[in-house]
């Protein structure tokens, strides 16, 4: 019996295709969401055009060549706020390319990775830069968008809930298409692509079903992006980004002009854990794998009531009854 025939492996790019070429292959090996992957290719493109203004070829840097970048990079203005990139900017810039020069370690188009022995910023994994949200606000903001009107109205409630009810990032919000709700066990889910392209699936609380119910019979039963234009395209992130803002400002949220839909997946970590939900099931429905990085999104995490003495003393108490 002959044995199965096999097949080559892909065509590795060659050193002199350049280096864009093997961007484009570490990508399509990476199980990315699409909005990962094209920040995944700014920043190692944005190393590019540095090696290129300063004459040097980016698979012969060395450590030294990255520090320097990185130094660059923190004296860099942000556009959006005026003020240096954060040290936390900065480390993931540096993330993603010492991903990168990986996997050209592996393919041998490298001899090391110019990353590893690099000076990277020290980033506070209990801090995050996102600015946050009561939940007296989340509800004021929900309010807000039960007043909307116009054409784009149960849309955008719908949206306002998804982020508020479940935490779920602005970029997996808008990726849905029509297809990925549906039913399990007696729950009706949502299915999205979470982070690290890891497939995904959610409960809908009743405030989302009747937010949904109430956009798709507006909407018609069409196939395609769950949030649409009024064109048939899909809703992209700034159009999120926006409305986060207009329906806080009409909230009278005082931080309105400085939120972003991530404030409202933080809203949702804090307000979880101090309903008692244990902070597993919150890593879990936010779909972290380190639950530093769950405690980080939790606001109320320092607030002394919940101070683990107070439940070690009235047991006590209780004890000293019995």
């Amino acid at each position: 019996m002959s044995s199965p025939e096999r097949l080559p492996p892909p065509a590795l790019p060659a050193i002199a295709d350049g280096a864009t070429d093997f961007t484009e292959a570490w990508l399509a090996n990476r199980r990315l969401s699409a909005h990962t992957r094209a920040a995944y290719r700014r920043d190692v493109q944005q190393f590019l055009v540095w090696c290129t203004t300063r004459d040097l070829d980016p698979l012969r840097t060395s450590f030294l060549h990255v520090n320097a970048y990185a130094r660059d990079l923190e004296s860099t203005v942000d556009s959006r706020t005026g003020k240096p990139l954060a040290p936390a900017s900065v480390a993931r810039k540096l993330s993603a390319l010492s991903s990168w020069y990986q996997f050209l370690l592996r393919l041998e188009a490298v001899t090391a990775n110019p990353v590893g022995g690099a000076d990277r910023p020290r980033v506070d994994r209990d801090v995050s830069a996102t600015v946050g949200l009561a939940a007296a606000e989340v509800d004021a903001m929900l309010a807000a968008a039960a007043r909307l009107d116009g054409p784009t109205a149960a849309r955008d409630r719908a949206i306002l809930a998804l982020l508020a009810d479940l935490g779920l990032r602005v970029g997996e919000v808008v990726a849905l298409d029509v297809d990925d709700l549906g039913s399990e066990r007696g729950h009706r889910t949502v299915r999205f692509t979470g982070k690290g392209g890891k497939s995904r699936r959610r409960a809908l609380t009743p405030g989302v079903l009747r937010a949904l119910d109430d956009y798709l019979a507006s909407r018609g039963d069409l196939p395609g992006p769950l949030f649409a234009t009024a064109t048939g395209g899909r809703v992209d992130r700034h159009a999120v980004f926006r409305l986060v803002r207009r329906l806080a400002r009409d909230a009278a949220v005082p931080a309105w002009d400085r939120l972003s839909p991530h404030s409202l997946r933080h809203a949702f970590a804090t307000a979880a854990r101090d309903e008692g939900v244990p902070l597993e099931d919150v890593q879990d429905a936010m779909g972290h794998a380190d639950p530093r990085t769950t405690r980080r999104y939790d606001r109320d995490r320092h607030n002394l009531d919940r101070d683990p003495a107070y439940t070690l003393a009235a047991a006590r108490a209780r004890r000293g009854r019995a």
